[in-house]
Parts: structure tokens; C-alpha cells; sequence
């Protein structure tokens, strides 16, 4: 059996081969572990103080608005309808003309009830005349006294009838009257509801509807709670009632984010309604413009109690937890801490605080997400937002760049392992050759 000799090509391939591995394994055992990762760097969160201002507690509810008068137009007397003296949705004035009813017949009727009491004039007058004669016949006892007494009573029977005459005609010139319907107000009317031509039956028939603009009410509902509470602050003397003093409230309409408009409370109903468990209130408003209309829809803001100093703190500053409402703040040490709040109205962006807060501590306004309970952040003040922006966005030192260490990891040392295969495969696959010869 032949031996391979150790100065031959073969032997010198495998002890290549032998001298690279224990390169290899030296290499590897060398090789140090990955270093632990970076400790996360505290989150930045926008903190704010809170404000001390000013405020007045309130309530708002829905109202609709109302007409101060409205008055629905009919005949006082039937007849059919000859003239339409307006335009339709017009605003009109007290005493305007509106419709015509056929006159001829009520002129008729006067002028009938005229005659009659002229004609009892005279017969009045005739006996007047009679007892007259016949009281100085009988003081001559030409007369008896039953003649007198005829007379006499002929007299004021037809006095009588004649009271009853002149009645009929001032009657009958009323519905004369009547025929021509005038605006009881000043205000705007609404469309005609009858043509002429048409029979309008008295006080049946209805022919239109004018209503007041200037005022108009709002009548809004107080809930019971509500009224228990200001009538408390009345008996304790803090607070006056509407009843004795007219109480300003500010009004704001359907497409008002403001509530720009005022009216003061001059009704309050005697009872709460069982139904709702609400009182009615109601409130006049000056509508010079026109530009309210009766059914509006309006929100009305009713002040409760006085002016009084609060806390207040950005609306978005306060989470909830099953209903319960709460913020965060700083301690001295940067360190987040749950704080529960009670919180009050929203005031031009701002919710006050009834309680569980004071105007000196650090609340979080933005950032909530990214915090909880005991954990230490970097605070910057709201009015700072735009100067973190720009620096995280400038400053190379606020970016950390990642850099791996060569050669540690195993994708490297499995990189390494082929780089040196194909090395080696070369003289491994010549082995056997070298070994025929």
C-alpha cells in the first residue's frame, strides 16, 4: 500500500485546510458578546400650568322660540269675501287694511235699523204729545184717570222700543264695520288662507295668521335638579330671583358656535311638570334685525349662583376612567402622577376644576398615550411646542444612529464560514486526486 509522501501537494492541501479551521475556532473563541441595548430615553411630553380666572357657573338647555302676539285672523261677520289687501308674508301695521267682505247687505241692514228708529222717534214724540193734552183735561176731570194712564203707558213703551231701534242700528253699523278686517298689530302676516270670491262664516272661517317679531320669547326647561340647587342659593340670600329681578341669559341659534345674543328671564311657571321633571322659563330677546323667527331652535346659557375665582386647564389635558375624569402631573422629580379631578363647565376652550387640582402644578396637555403612573418624562411648556419641533428636526445629537460591531453576531461568523469553504473546497476536491497519483 502506497503512503503519501510529506513534502507531496496533497499533504500540503490538508495541512492548509487544518491551519484554516483553527483560524476559524480562534476567531470565535475570541469573539465577545453583544453589548446590552440602550435604556429607552424618557418621553417628552408638553406640560402646562393651570389658570386661575373668573367664572361663572352655568347651565344650557334648548329652547324654541315664540311669538310675543299672534293673532289668528276670522270674519265677525259671515259674507263672501271681495277684496285681499295685502301681499303675501308682508309686514304689516297696526290698522292696515287686510280683507273685504260684500258690504251691500250690512249697508242694507243699517239703513233698515235708521228707518226704524226714526219711525219710533215719531211715535214717541206723538205720544208725549197725547199725555200732555189729556193730564190738563183730567186736572179739569174732562178725562178719567184710565184714559191718562193709556197714554201714559203708550209713552214708555214706545221710549222702549225705541232704545231697542237704536241698538239694532248700532249693530247693524258694526257689522258694517266688521266687513273690512284690519291688523290688530304690528308684525307679519302670513298667506292668504281664502281666496274672494269665497264664503267666510263668522268666526269660523280662518283668513290668516300675523304674529310679533320684535320681541320674541324663548322658552326653555329647567331640569329639577337645577332648580333645587339656585332655589337653595336663593333662601341662603346668594342669589336673587327671577321672579323679583329679571336674570340675564345669553342665547345662541342653530348655526352659532357663540352665544352672541341676551334676553332676560321674565316668566317662571308655577309647577314642575310631572311628566319631564322640568320647570318652564321663559325669556324675552330684542329682535330689532328680524333675524329671529318664531319656532326657532336657540340654546340658551342660564348663570348659576355669582362670579366666583376657579381653576382651569385645557380641555384636552383631562382623561376619563369609567366616567371618572382625571389628569396628570408632575411632581418635583419629573415623575408622573394619577390625579383624580372634578371637573366643571367649559369655559372659551378651558374646563374648570372644582376640585383635586391647584393652579401651581405641572399638568400634562399632550402626550397622555405615551405616559403612565411613576413614570419619569422630559417636560417642556406648551408655549415651547415649536422650539422641541425644530430641535428634534435639526440636532444631530437628538438622532441616534445604530452601528453594529463587526463580527458579532452569528450572521457574520456564518458569513466567515463560507468565505472560508470556498477557500478550502478547491483543496479538498483535489484531494483524491493527488492521492491516485
Amino acid at each position: 500500500m502506497a503512503r503519501a509522501c510529506p513534502h507531496s501537494p496533497a499533504a500540503g492541501s490538508l495541512v492548509r485546510f487544518a491551519s484554516i479551521f483553527a483560524a476559524v475556532a480562534l476567531i470565535a473563541g475570541c469573539q465577545k458578546k453583544a453589548p446590552p441595548p440602550a435604556p429607552p430615553k424618557p418621553p417628552e411630553v408638553i406640560v402646562a400650568l393651570p389658570v386661575r380666572q373668573t367664572v361663572t357657573d352655568f347651565e344650557e338647555y334648548t329652547g324654541r322660540l315664540a311669538p310675543v302676539r299672534i293673532v289668528d285672523l276670522r270674519a265677525r261677520v259671515s259674507g263672501y269675501l271681495d277684496q285681499v289687501q295685502f301681499t303675501d308674508g308682508a309686514d304689516v301695521v297696526e290698522g292696515a287694511p287686510l280683507f273685504r267682505i260684500d258690504a251691500r247687505p250690512f249697508s242694507a241692514a243699517l239703513a233698515e235699523a235708521e228707518a226704524n228708529v226714526a219711525q219710533l222717534q215719531a211715535r214717541l214724540e206723538r205720544s208725549r204729545r197725547q199725555e200732555v193734552r189729556l193730564t190738563d183735561l183730567n186736572k179739569r176731570q174732562i178725562t178719567t184717570d184710565d184714559e191718562l194712564d193709556g197714554v201714559k203707558y203708550l209713552r214708555m213703551e214706545t221710549d222702549a222700543e225705541l232704545k231697542a231701534a237704536q241698538a239694532a242700528v248700532e249693530l247693524a253699523r258694526l257689522n258694517l264695520e266688521f266687513t273690512e278686517i284690519k291688523s290688530p298689530l304690528t308684525g307679519r302676516i302670513s298667506r292668504r288662507l281664502v281666496d274672494p270670491g269665497n264664503l267666510v262664516q263668522a268666526d269660523v272661517t280662518p283668513l290668516a295668521t300675523i304674529v310679533a317679531l320684535d320681541p320674541v320669547y324663548a322658552y326653555f326647561d329647567v331640569d329639577e335638579r337645577t332648580v333645587l340647587q339656585v332655589r337653595r342659593l336663593i333662601a341662603k340670600g346668594e342669589v336673587t330671583s327671577a321672579r323679583d329681578k329679571a336674570i340675564e341669559v345669553s342665547l345662541a341659534l342653530a348655526d352659532d358656535d357663540e352665544f352672541s345674543l341676551t334676553g332676560s328671564v321674565n316668566f317662571v311657571d308655577n309647577q314642575v311638570s310631572a311628566t319631564t321633571g322640568t320647570l318652564r322659563l321663559r325669556a324675552e330677546v330684542q329682535n330689532p334685525r328680524k333675524l329671529l323667527a318664531p319656532g326657532m331652535f336657540v340654546r340658551v346659557r342660564v348663570p348659576i349662583g355669582l362670579p366666583h375665582e376657579a381653576v382651569l386647564v385645557r380641555e384636552e389635558a383631562l382623561g376619563s376612567d369609567q366616567g371618572q375624569r382625571f389628569v396628570y402631573v408632575l411632581n418635583d422629580k419629573n415623575e408622573v402622577q394619577y390625579r383624580r379631578i372634578k371637573a366643571g363647565r367649559l369655559s372659551a376652550g378651558l374646563r374648570v376644576v372644582a376640585e383635586g387640582l391647584t393652579s401651581d402644578e405641572r399638568v400634562i396637555v399632550t402626550g397622555l398615550q405615551r405616559v403612565r403612573p411613576g413614570v419619569t418624562v422630559i417636560p417642556r411648556f406648551a408655549d415651547k411646542d415649536e422650539a422641541v419641533s425644530a430641535t428634534a428636526a435639526t440636532d444631530p445629537l437628538e438622532q441616534e444612529v445604530l452601528v453594529s460591531p463587526p463580527m458579532t453576531t452569528p450572521e457574520s461568523r456564518a458569513g466567515l464560514a463560507r468565505s472560508l469553504a470556498t477557500e478550502v473546497g478547491p483543496a479538498i476536491s483535489a484531494t483524491p486526486a493527488d492521492a491516485k497519483n
